[in-house]
């Protein structure tokens, strides 16, 4: 089955860290750039990082040097590491592909709140 799934999230208060995961089949891992998404509440979902199946990353400048994307091969899984959260960064994130195998239906995300 094609699909992506996405774990890690939590409450964290300012300044600290989490590690989100995405899980993906076979197929979407070895074709596909992957990206993050986030969405708070009353806001468009925004792409935050990518990584492409070359391992060449990029981020939207408001996580640059905070975020960290990268690639488990050996896993099938994507990670997004993220570091001196701030309460802007709650949101649910969601990973979906970027390139090779189309998108795919979103699934529910996963909850990230930065909150003391």
């Amino acid at each position: 089955q094609v699909q992506l799934v996405e774990s890690g999230g939590g409450l964290v208060q300012p300044g600290g860290s989490l590690r989100l995961s995405c899980a993906a089949s076979s197929l979407i891992f070895t074709l596909s750039g992957i990206g993050w998404y986030r969405q708070a509440p009353g806001k468009q979902r925004e792409l935050v990082a990518t990584v492409t199946t070359r391992g060449i990353t990029n981020y939207e400048d408001s996580v640059k040097g905070r975020f960290t994307i990268s690639r488990d091969n050996a896993k099938n899984t994507v990670y997004l590491q993220m570091n001196s959260l701030k309460p802007e960064d709650t949101a649910v994130y969601y990973c979906n592909t970027i390139s090779g195998i189309s998108p795919r239906p979103w699934g529910q995300g996963t909850q990230v709140t930065v909150s003391s």
